[in-house]
């Protein structure tokens, strides 16, 4: 009976020998079936959203270690198997072995992607989170989509927008002349009227011109005549008869240059319309202004009290009164004469100031309209109740 045991104790113990072995040799034969993973190959490494990094960074852990998410179906790599493909590509990738440029940083993304494959609450977090980015930006946070561009030098913008504006207040002011004086020029060539456009000061401007002109023909048929004297066989030019119409465009012609040459003599037209000046400058008159404001309210608040006090007014504040009812372009265009006469009529009262525009009116109308419209204010009519 004894012998019988020990029998049956070897028998089974050689069959769990050959049992052990075979399975050894089938499961190593099934690995180097399935596992035909080139590792020297593998560049894909595929893509994920992970802005903060908190997994593999914009790349697929999975796909790191050679894995596609996407075949997986029910059976996902196991440890084993991811353990297995961790060491072939470290292997190939240790910083000691490989001698490109970017094997350190394969290498420690290698590692990453092992550590959160085999670590079970963050490979879980991990495929949760795959296509549920609204769960990833609850518990991480959005990724930085926009950043602040390098600080400008503070001084240097100023600077800039100062010179930037002082340029276009320069320009501005430069055409605001250029705009006066080509309505001069066109009302000194033209010979417009006063209810046209013409003002005193271009009908003087054209005196001057006619002047110049007239100077120049008679320069000119001296110049003729000594060359004529002296070829005497120089025939004289037949003089072409023009009419009343051609002759004022010849003339309009000839007086263009002479006007233009003149106007652009004149630097200020008065009412602020001047060539430019450093006075236009945006700098300057950003740095006058606190000065002018503060003389303005000191100006007003003196004018107040005095007329609490009913003190009779001063030659300036009469002035400056004057200047306000009427307007700056009246005040500057006017000569030193007319203001002073301007101010004794006490324009800033109503009355006074609708007697003056009426006349101010008036002058611009024809000698015909004049004399019919005080024909019918001694009558005791107006223009208005007709």
């Amino acid at each position: 009976m004894g012998t019988k045991c020990l029998v049956l104790l070897v028998i089974l113990a050689l069959l769990s020998v050959i049992t052990a072995e075979e399975s050894t040799s089938s499961s190593s034969s099934s690995d180097n079936k399935t596992d035909k993973f080139d590792a020297e190959g593998h560049t894909d490494w595929g893509t994920y959203h992970d802005p903060k990094n908190e997994f593999c960074g914009k790349f697929d852990c999975y796909k790191i270690l050679g894995f596609d998410y996407e075949s997986f179906g029910k059976a996902h790599p196991d440890k084993s198997e991811i353990t297995k493909r961790y060491r072939k590509l470290s292997r190939l990738w240790h910083p000691d072995k490989n001698k490109r440029r970017d094997a350190k940083q394969r290498f420690v993304k290698i590692a990453r992607a092992y550590e959160v494959l085999t670590d079970e609450e963050a490979r879980k977090e991990y495929d949760f989170m795959r296509y549920n980015q609204e769960a990833y930006f609850k518990k991480y946070g959005s990724s930085v989509v926009w950043a602040y561009s390098p600080k400008s030098n503070t001084l240097l913008v100023i600077i800039g927008l100062l010179v930037a504006g002082s340029y276009i207040s320069w320009l501005i002011q430069k055409q605001q002349w250029q705009n006066v004086a080509d309505k001069l020029i066109k009302a000194t060539v033209d010979d417009l009227g006063s209810g046209k456009g013409g003002t005193p000061e271009s009908k003087d401007l054209r005196d001057r011109a006619l002047e110049i002109l007239q100077e120049r023909e008679e320069k000119e048929k001296e110049d003729d005549t000594a060359t004529t004297n002296g070829d005497t066989a120089v025939k004289k030019k037949k003089k072409i008869k023009l009419t009343a119409s051609e002759k004022r465009t010849q003339q309009a012609d000839q007086l263009r240059p002479i006007v233009t040459e003149l106007v652009e003599d004149i630097d200020d037209f008065g009412a602020g319309y001047h060539k430019p000046t450093w006075k236009d400058l945006l700098v300057v008159k950003a740095a006058n202004f606190p000065v002018s404001f503060a003389k303005a309210i000191s100006w007003n608040a003196m004018y107040a009290i005095r007329r609490i006090q009913k003190t009779p007014l001063t030659d300036n504040e009469r002035e400056v009164l004057t200047r306000r009812a009427i307007g700056e372009i009246h005040w500057t265009s006017a000569d030193e004469d007319k203001q002073k006469e301007m101010i004794k009529r006490d324009l800033w009262v109503g009355q006074n100031m609708l007697d003056w525009e009426e006349e101010q009116e008036m002058k611009q109308w024809s000698a015909a309209d004049r004399k019919r419209y005080n024909r019918m204010k001694k009558k005791g009519k107006t223009g208005k109740e007709e």
